[in-house]
C-alpha cells in the first residue's frame, strides 16, 4: 500500500512540474499558509509578504452553503501554519494567484475533490490532463456519496452565489 501512495504522489508531482512548464506559467515557490479563507482560498506568507492564493480548477462550497464550512475545515487540517508549494496558473480578477498548491506532497486541490469538498470548476479548470483527472475523481467521489455528494442535489458555488444576489 506505502509503494502505490508513494508513486501516486510522485506521479501528481511530476504532473504539476509538467503542467507548470507546459502552461508557461511563472516559477514555483515556497511559502508558509498564514490563514485559511475557506475551502478554495488562503493567504501564504512568502517572506515578509502576505499572499492570496486561490485553487486552480476546483470551487468549494461558499460560507451558509452546505458543506462549506468542511471545506474550510479540510483545507485547514491540511494547509493551516504549513510550508507549501504554489504552481501558479493564472492571477483572478481579484489579483490572487491562481495554483496548484502541494502540501507534504499532497496535492491539496485534487484531494479537496477526492474528499467530496470541490467541485471541478468548468469554467476555469482548462488544463490537460490536470482537469481530467480532476473529473475524474469528482465522478469516483459522486458514486461514492462522498463529502457533499451525500446530499440528493447539491448546488454548485458558482450557482449558489448568482440565486444570492
Amino acid at each position: 500500500m506505502k509503494g502505490s501512495v508513494d508513486g501516486r504522489m510522485l506521479w501528481w508531482k511530476l504532473l504539476v512540474v509538467l503542467l507548470v512548464f507546459w502552461t508557461g506559467t511563472a516559477v514555483a515557490w515556497e511559502g508558509t499558509v498564514h490563514r485559511v479563507q475557506d475551502g478554495d482560498s488562503f493567504q501564504v506568507k512568502r517572506g515578509q509578504a502576505t499572499v492570496t492564493v486561490r485553487l486552480y480548477g476546483i470551487d468549494c462550497p461558499e460560507y451558509g452553503q452546505p458543506f462549506g464550512e468542511e471545506a474550510k475545515r479540510a483545507a485547514s487540517g491540511m494547509m493551516q501554519g504549513k510550508k507549501v508549494v504554489i504552481e501558479p496558473m493564472d492571477t483572478d480578477q481579484y489579483g490572487r494567484i491562481v495554483a496548484v498548491v502541494l502540501v507534504r506532497g499532497m496535492v491539496v486541490n485534487t484531494e479537496l475533490v477526492r474528499r467530496g469538498l470541490a467541485w471541478v470548476y468548468p469554467k476555469f479548470c482548462t488544463s490537460q490532463p490536470f482537469c481530467h483527472r480532476l473529473e475524474e475523481m469528482e465522478q469516483a467521489a459522486r458514486a461514492a456519496g462522498v463529502g457533499l455528494w451525500r446530499d440528493r442535489r447539491p448546488v454548485p458555488p458558482w450557482v449558489w452565489k448568482r440565486g444570492r444576489r
